[in-house]
């Protein structure tokens, strides 16, 4: 994400708030992804478990 690695070079910006920022952008994705699949045809529950699942493999990486 560039523009999270460009918010690392403010100076002004503690670990903590970037911390909420990436949180934001990361759930915002996910509302996208989740949107597009539910858009696609995809039931809800479904899309929902999709991303989470995807989401919980990344962190096990």
């Amino acid at each position: 994400m560039k523009l999270l690695e460009a918010l690392t070079e403010v100076p002004s910006l503690k670990d903590e708030e970037l911390d909420v920022i990436g949180e934001l952008i990361s759930n915002m994705y996910g509302a996208l992804e989740v949107d597009k699949m539910v858009k696609e045809g995809t039931p809800k529950k479904e899309a929902l478990n999709t991303f989470m699942k995807r989401v919980l493999g990344a962190i096990d990486q």
